[in-house]
């Protein structure tokens, strides 16, 4: 029998607010019935998107409050005059108990401020690392971090690299997912000092997957690794420049396929190919980040998302309580520290 999950939801995040998160909601409440929904924000803005999903609707409880993150917002601003706003009081009912989980679209460094504050960090898990997956030649790639710690040493790299393996088992299904390093070359005297500790403690210890050592940027779309590990200034920039790239390439298909009569016949003959092309890279699809490391699910939505992208990113949340995913990191967590090898590795360093 499914696990029924009460999910907590900012309805006023993002950028088209209640008209992206309310129909989200509904479209994944379609396949998936069990789940219950909390909605915090604007009474009045919810009640009238939501008197179109009438299953929705019996299905949710609504939490009015006039107060908001807005998406330009400093985290400290938001932590100090946030308290009673839709994301500050969806998280605190995943911390009270009377939630498994939350989804905001809203402000991603305010979200993981409030986030960090109220739920805390996981048992020995040093800072959480925001996960996401991308795509690749070889199917769906997990990398983090994607922008929460710009500077990481390499205890923090071995726990993402942990944390990271957890999650690709749950979301992508691998059972021993090749975890990789992100660096500048594959060799093992590549990469500053902090990479290099971290290489010798992964090639020496047990972890939930098979540690394949360094990896490089093209290795990301090309699959190599099941999950690619890195800090949240070289995981961002890599994140914004796969994202960039990827709308390079839509706008290249589009003017050549209108830069003459024959493209243009050309661009006709190869619509379904290109509508198969668009599913497989659809950003929509691979929405959802998760902030790994903190005691409580907390799932981040792009800001931009529509209904579809919000859909995707509560499936996600569903699935990880479904799995048990901090228990499961827990434990491995424990597995890896008590292993002698790691104490080796760690009194090699010092």
């Amino acid at each position: 029998m499914t696990k029924s999950v009460t999910l907590a939801i900012d309805a006023m995040g993002g950028d088209a607010g209640v008209e992206a998160t309310i129909p989200g909601c509904a479209l994944v409440l379609k396949s998936d019935p069990t789940l219950k929904f909390k909605l915090y924000g604007d009474e009045g803005q919810i009640r009238t998107v939501l008197s179109k999903y009438p299953a929705l609707k019996a299905a949710s409880e609504i939490f009015h409050t006039d107060s908001y993150v807005k998406s330009d917002e400093r985290p400290g601003v938001a932590l100090r005059t946030g308290r009673n706003s839709s994301m500050r009081l969806a998280i605190n009912a995943v911390s009270d108990g009377e939630a498994d989980c939350v989804i905001s679209s809203g402000n991603t460094g305010a979200l993981m401020a409030m986030a960090k504050m109220v739920l805390k960090c996981l048992p020995e898990i040093r800072r959480p690392a925001i996960a996401s997956v991308l795509p690749s030649q070889t199917g769906r790639t997990v990398m983090l971090d994607l922008g929460a710690n710009l500077m990481c040493d390499s205890e923090m790299l071995v726990q993402f690299a942990l944390m990271g393996a957890v999650f690709a088992k749950i979301s992508e299904g691998h059972e021993r997912p090749r975890i990789g390093l992100l660096n500048v070359g594959s060799e093992d005297m590549k990469g500053h000092e902090e990479l290099r500790a971290t290489h010798a403690i992964l090639s020496r210890v047990k972890m939930p997957g098979t540690y394949k050592g360094f990896v490089e940027g093209n290795d990301i779309p090309l699959g190599t690794v099941d999950v690619v590990v890195t800090d949240g200034f070289t995981g961002n920039i890599a994140l914004k420049t796969a994202e960039g790239v990827g709308k390079l390439s839509q706008h290249y298909l589009r003017t050549t396929f209108k830069s003459s009569p024959l493209a243009m016949l050309g661009g006709l003959l190869a619509l379904p190919a290109l509508k198969k092309l668009k599913a497989k890279v659809d950003p929509r699809l691979y929405n959802g980040g998760m902030f790994l490391g903190l005691d409580g699910v907390c799932v981040k939505s792009h800001g931009s998302a529509d209904a579809i992208g919000f859909a995707n990113a509560v499936k996600v949340a569903a699935n990880l309580i479904r799995n048990d995913f901090n228990k499961r990191v827990a434990d491995e967590l424990h597995k890896l520290t008590s292993q002698e090898s790691f104490f080796a590795s760690e009194l090699e360093q010092n």
